[in-house]
């Protein structure tokens, strides 16, 4: 027994309407005594009183719509244990009315559970949400093929329906780590293995997912931090210019050498600063954190600060392939300019090509993104901006795009396809040339509230 607590992992789950998803997922709480006591007993007599036949989907169906319309509406998350870890299970709808729901759902996730009924065979949505996940950049996949039971458990059928969905998968480039024939209703392959399918020699559900791996723990990994504001003091004779900002992931302590991106400015951290608590020597991932440096920089807020003798994941680039949802009233255009967010960063952003959209449209055939359409997208930028993937870092990956006063779309970098900081520290030359010299000259008169060259005053 050890009292350290064990490792947490997203997993989205989803398939098609009425595929078994809830019951696959109501028989793992069940099997894994991860309900509270008496949960199941109740259920079962409720469905005794009210004559109707108890099914496991029916522990997650808490919402009345749900129950009503028997279909899963939202993301909900739910918990199980096993002895390696602790499952966050985000149970995203099936229905097609509810794609974006389960956008929101996958984007939190590191691995996905999909599930496939057996009768039924590959259904438009099984393919939608195949293709989400490869938008989504999700390469730790499994695939169940549930309700074997109901047909004499037969080999060839689990076979036809995973040839098809296998090659389905491969022209997307996802390359599921394993299929799983299954019965979700009698709990089949989902802890133990069916003595009714001795053809199957693979690893059950939870198997599977044992062997799945987190992303690195954010703490250890590489550290950035987007750089919200920077502060200048005038009073008592206090010039120092704190550079502030909540740091997205690692770590960084006195005397490091940090570097600026997109501009390329280094310098070594003096101080952390912090408010009525103890002098600190770190500050670490999570935390609003502000800092001195020993040398004098001019730089913008919206730049990302990294170490700069680490291997970090953050690019500057001015065009990024994205997966990207749109809910604007008016289509996502080829011809007019919007506004880009990403962590502290803004700049003017084009719709310069969409390579697919999750739907029937043909192939190259798209004039742009309508409401609540998903697509994969390559997108250009006005300015140069630090970035990461996705799944490097989730903080530093996820955009929204404004237009007007509305944010009409969000979406994930999948990848960055220029790279540009070689020429983006020449950027502020003029501007910091101004900075330096107006601080040397004047420095009891000049005042500047946030490190921009259009807020100061003489």
């Amino acid at each position: 027994m050890t009292d350290k607590p064990l490792e947490r992992m997203d997993i989205v789950i989803t398939g098609h309407v009425d595929h078994g998803k809830s019951t696959l997922i109501g028989r793992l709480l069940a099997d894994t005594r991860a309900l509270p006591d008496g949960k199941l007993e109740s259920v079962r007599q409720s469905c005794s009183r009210n004559g109707r036949v108890f099914e496991y989907s029916m522990l997650l169906d808490a919402l009345e719509d749900e129950q009503r319309q028997g279909i899963t509406i939202d993301s909900a998350r739910v918990f199980f244990k096993s002895e390696r870890r602790e499952y966050v299970l985000i149970d995203a709808p099936g229905h097609i009315e509810f794609l974006r729901n389960m956008l929101s759902g996958a984007s939190r996730a590191v691995a996905a559970l999909l599930v496939i009924d057996a009768l039924e065979g590959v259904a438009e949505n099984s393919r939608r949400h195949g293709l989400l996940l490869s938008l989504l950049g999700i390469n730790q996949v499994v695939v169940a093929i549930n309700k074997l039971d109901r047909l004499d458990y037969d080999e060839s059928a689990f076979r036809r329906v995973k040839n098809e969905y296998e090659a389905y998968l491969d022209s997307l480039d996802v390359k599921p780590v394993a299929f799983v024939p299954v019965s979700a209703r009698e709990g089949k392959n989902l802890m133990y293995r069916a003595p009714e399918m001795p053809w199957y020699q693979g690893k059950t559900i939870l198997e599977v997912l044992e062997g799945f791996q987190n992303a690195p723990v954010e703490e250890d990994a590489p550290f950035t931090m987007p750089l919200q504001d920077i502060y200048r003091f005038s009073n008592n004779d206090d010039d120092r210019r704190i550079y502030a900002g909540t740091i997205a992931s690692g770590k960084v302590r006195r005397n490091d050498l940090v570097r600026f991106l997109p501009s390329n400015k280094e310098a070594h951290v003096r101080t952390i600063e912090s408010w009525n608590v103890p002098e600190k020597t770190e500050a670490t991932v999570g935390e609003a954190a502000g800092f001195t440096l020993l040398e004098d920089i001019y730089v913008r807020s919206g730049e990302v600060l990294v170490k700069a003798d680490e291997n970090h994941p953050v690019v500057v680039a001015t065009k990024i392939a994205a997966s990207m949802i749109w809910l604007g009233s008016e289509p996502f255009s080829f011809e007019r300019n919007y506004l880009f967010k990403l962590g502290n960063t803004k700049t003017q952003v084009r719709l310069e090509k969409i390579e697919r959209i999750l739907g029937d449209a043909p192939d190259g055939d798209y004039y742009g993104l309508r409401r609540n359409e998903c697509g994969n997208v390559i997108l250009g930028l006005s300015n140069p901006v630090a970035l990461t993937r996705f799944q490097e870092n989730f903080i530093l990956g996820r955009f929204v795009i404004v237009d007007g006063f509305d944010a009409a779309g969000g979406g994930i970098v999948l990848a960055p396809l220029i790279d540009s900081g070689q020429d983006s520290s020449k950027t502020l030359e003029f501007e910091e040339e101004l900075f330096l010299l107006l601080r040397k000259h004047f420095p009891h008169r000049f005042r500047n509230s946030g490190g921009n060259h259009q807020d100061y005053s003489i």
